[in-house]
Order: C-alpha cells, then sequence, then structure tokens
C-alpha cells in the first residue's frame, strides 16, 4: 500500500516564508525524474497545482507531488535542513537503496 509522503512542520514553515508577501504564493513541487548518477533525481521546485497531484497542505501552504512521482515518494519525509554547506529542502526516502554525495540523486 502505499503511503502519502509526509512533509516536516520545519518545511512547511520555509515554504511560508519564501512566500511571504507574495503577490501569488507558490506550492512547493517534489517530483522524480530518471537521470542523475544513481538513476532518479529529486526535481525541487515553486509551481502550481495540477489536476492530477496529490496536494499537502498545512497553514495555507501547499507541497505537490505528481501521481507519476508519488510511488517513488511513498512513505518519504519532506524536510528542510539548515547546515553549514546550505540551506535546502531534503527528502529521507525509505525507497531508495542508495544515494549520491549531491543528496538529489537516487537508485531503489
Amino acid at each position: 500500500m502505499l503511503l502519502p509522503p509526509k512533509v516536516t512542520d520545519r518545511a512547511f514553515a520555509r515554504l511560508a516564508e519564501i512566500n511571504d508577501g507574495a503577490e501569488m504564493p507558490q506550492a512547493l513541487r517534489v517530483a522524480v525524474d530518471g537521470g542523475g548518477c544513481s538513476g532518479f533525481q529529486y526535481d525541487i521546485k515553486l509551481d502550481q497545482p495540477e489536476t492530477d497531484d496529490l496536494v499537502l497542505e498545512k497553514d495555507g501552504q501547499k507541497v505537490l507531488v505528481d501521481a507519476v512521482s508519488l510511488p517513488f515518494l511513498s512513505n518519504a519525509v519532506i524536510d528542510f535542513s539548515e547546515e553549514l554547506i546550505g540551506a535546502r529542502f531534503v527528502i529521507e526516502n525509505p525507497n531508495a537503496t542508495s544515494s549520491c554525495g549531491c543528496g538529489t540523486s537516487f537508485s531503489m
């Protein structure tokens, strides 16, 4: 059974900061594409909802996952990390058998 990904409060809070004062608030799209050094890569960008998206929402902020990417992100955790090397949205994916150092590429 596919479980939807979870979005942490920290990720929703960062998205709210990004959208603060924006005329047209954007949703955060998390998708999986073929490619990258390990076979698949995450594509994380600001976007608007499409009809077949799973919409995860909290406090008016939305995270989108398209139907094709959903099986790859089942039970994953979408988080926001602030480290010395920089701040970024990160995916903790239990389906990935390996990932690479860049943090955006994985295999299953």
